[in-house]
């Protein structure tokens, strides 16, 4: 029996909507049964793709309009597209509601905060002080960039230990994590690096891309384990009949 697990598409390129490789076949690897969840204007569909699946991964991609955290556009902001935006906060809405197992990873990790009514640094040269480069520059996105450690008492912790190497591909970050989102992990510079809902059965965001250590990492792995057997937990209390 494999939980049924929605992929949430990144977004648009040339007309053509989009989910990179590494996503899915790390649910593939942790047992789950990809299901790739495109880009919709039906509330209608929404409730059908809640309904439908048994978790949901929320994948990176471009940043997110300002105005929908109640902010002006600032320098260094980047590419959006409200449309996919949208999308993406009202299907986040309807799961955490669901109260399904949700994993959301780099952007989606923010989709996450702003569905819960936080806001986002729309560049990190606009957070006070100094900070890392969290954008790195190496040949393969698997290696390594910096640190994060977890919060203690977190659920994350508790998957991963408490310090970890992480690769870093993002210029935004989370500023203020929404109502009743905390914050899980940290760079060394306090960037935040990962929250969760600690009143769910599993809503973790990171700000890093675990897909793409899937194989060199046992902690990623990990991660991806805990995610698809919560929502294996999800639809053997839903009493879905697997496919």
């Amino acid at each position: 029996m494999e939980p049924k697990i929605g992929i949430v598409v990144c977004g648009f390129t040339q007309n053509r909507q989009f989910v990179t490789n590494p996503y899915i076949q790390s649910i593939r690897y942790a047992k789950g049964l990809p299901l790739v969840l495109p880009i919709v204007r039906s509330d209608r569909l929404l409730d059908e793709y809640t309904g439908l699946c048994d978790g949901f991964l929320f994948c990176g991609g471009d940043d997110i309009t300002p105005l929908l955290f109640g902010e002006e556009p600032r320098k260094g902001n980047g590419k959006t597209n409200v449309t996919v935006d949208l999308f993406q906060i009202r299907l986040m809405k309807r799961v955490l509601n669901s109260r399904k197992p949700v994993f959301a990873i780099c952007r989606g990790m923010q989709v996450m905060s702003v569905a819960c009514g936080g806001t986002i640094w729309q560049d990190l040269s606009l957070i006070p002080g100094k900070t890392i480069d969290h954008m790195q520059q190496t040949t393969a996105r698997g290696e390594v960039s910096h640190r994060i450690r977890t919060e203690e008492n977190s659920r994350l912790r508790k998957y991963i230990g408490s310090c970890l190497f992480v690769n870093s591909f993002h210029h935004q970050a989370v500023n203020s994590p929404g109502k009743d989102v905390f914050v899980s992990a940290r760079a060394q510079d306090d960037t935040i690096e990962a929250v969760e809902i600690s009143s769910h059965p599993f809503a973790i965001g990171v700000q890093w891309h675990p897909e793409c250590m899937y194989r060199t990492s046992p902690e990623m792995r990990g991660l991806f384990h805990e995610f698809v057997f919560h929502s294996l937990i999800n639809e053997k209390d839903s009493g879905h009949t697997s496919l």
